[in-house]
């Protein structure tokens, strides 16, 4: 009698979820990997949850699961999440905060240990020794704005030589830094809104000077930004003089440095404001183009997390050239800044009324399209316009996650090529 000899399954892949973060963007961040600790593909993957609380401290076990849920330190009922996420996410069952330098011995400088393929995480109260090392495979950080998205956690896992999803330092930073973004932007030949950069210590020093550079450059309305943040969080619309002081305090208390743009379409005119979804390493695709009618002036974070009334429409209604004009330029975005894995695109589109000004009457005008900036860790949950957009060009959000996650290892392997000592 045959017998069949079954299969021996692969061992699963260690996933670590990295979430929350000390940017004004960590609600956020837990509503994006609540929804992916909830789609993730559980047979494939061990999952591990790691949080960082808004003080920096790092927390896996139950204390993940009440940052997640917003219960540590502080509940904010009030911001709209998916409404398929599960409000737990705790896989692991022991161990109460997480360490990322793992004990070593005293005459040891290697912080990771030597040739260690891993990203050590340690809980204590796990074993007689009082520690224990959970290794990961892959970290999908889940981290937005500051701290997450600038570079600086993806420079930690550089030198733990972990495979980890999206961007690398360079495009990390470059993408984050609005003002070095667009400068990648022109040098690529991208057409954008004119702009102006401006440093917190050149406003405060003389504000009168400052405001006659900033209406020397640019015309009303102009947006105020902190140059290094997401989520629409400090922007500011301003429409005349009397509204460009307090937008630029706002602005300067969340950055050093501040970016001043000229909107599209000039006074009363309303851009449309449209987004595509890139995914890939080298070799990037774009997704459909979506458009979002926000319930507000402009979509700012009251419209995006804070209430239901703006509107996504994916894919937008435009003609088979703009929309290939507005993917193309999606991916050139994605490559002038050194992307990888993931980005949402964002571009203006200038109205109707703006395009047909100063046109001879009955004359075809084709509206300007202008691209504003590139998210490198875009909003994740199943009803946040990224997955939303791959899933309408037959990406569905499970698979996503899935190519994602092996996207970060194609791009670690890739890196293994690269020589860095001289023998």
């Amino acid at each position: 009698m045959n017998r069949k000899t079954p299969k021996k399954s692969l061992p699963k892949q260690r996933i670590g979820i990295l979430f929350g973060g000390r940017s004004g963007e960590h609600e956020v961040s837990l509503l994006s990997a609540a929804s992916i600790l909830k789609a993730i593909d559980k047979k494939k993957y061990d999952v591990v949850p790691i949080g960082i609380t808004k003080q920096g401290r790092w927390v896996t076990a139950h204390d993940a699961q009440a940052l997640l849920t917003g219960k540590f330190p502080a509940e904010n009922p009030r911001l709209a999440g998916d409404p398929e996420a599960t409000p737990t996410a705790a896989v692991l069952k022991r161990g109460d905060e997480a360490i990322i330098i793992p004990p070593v011995p005293a005459e040891s400088l290697q912080p990771f240990g030597l040739g260690a393929p891993h990203l050590a995480v340690s809980s204590p109260d796990v074993g007689s020794s009082g520690s224990s090392s959970l290794d990961l495979d892959v970290i999908f950080p889940v981290l937005h704005g500051t701290f997450g998205e600038d570079g600086t956690i993806q420079g930690l896992f550089e030198l733990a030589d972990i495979a980890y999803v999206g961007s690398g330092v360079l495009g990390s930073a470059a993408a984050m830094d609005k003002d070095a973004m667009k400068k990648l932007f022109s040098a690529a030949g991208l057409q954008q809104t004119p702009y102006l950069a401006m440093l917190r210590s050149e406003w405060r020093a003389d504000p009168r000077k400052a405001t006659r550079l900033i209406e020397k450059s640019l015309k009303y309305p102009l947006f105020v930004k902190p140059a290094n943040l997401g989520s629409s969080v400090g922007i500011s619309k301003v429409h005349d003089r009397s509204e460009l002081a307090p937008a630029m305090d706002l602005a300067a208390s969340y950055d050093r440095k501040l970016v001043i743009e000229q909107g599209v379409g000039g006074p009363g005119a309303k851009p449309r404001e449209l987004e595509v979804a890139v995914l890939g390493n080298d070799s990037p695709e774009a997704s459909v183009v979506g458009e979002i009618v926000p319930g507000a002036e402009f979509y700012d974070y009251e419209a995006k997390y804070l209430s239901d009334t703006s509107v996504p429409i994916i894919p937008a209604k435009l003609t088979a050239a703009e929309s290939k004009q507005i993917r193309q330029m999606a991916i050139a975005a994605f490559k002038a800044c050194d992307c990888a894995g993931l980005a949402r695109v964002d571009f203006l589109m200038e109205p109707a009324s703006a395009a047909a000004k100063g046109k001879k009457k009955g004359s075809k005008t084709k509206p300007r399209i202008y691209l504003n900036e590139i998210n490198t860790l875009p909003g994740f949950t199943s009803i946040s316009m990224y997955p939303k957009l791959w899933d309408a060009t037959g990406v569905p959000y499970k698979q996503l996650i899935d190519r994602l996650i092996q996207l970060a290892i194609e791009r670690h392997k890739e890196k293994q090529q690269t020589t860095f000592t001289r023998t």
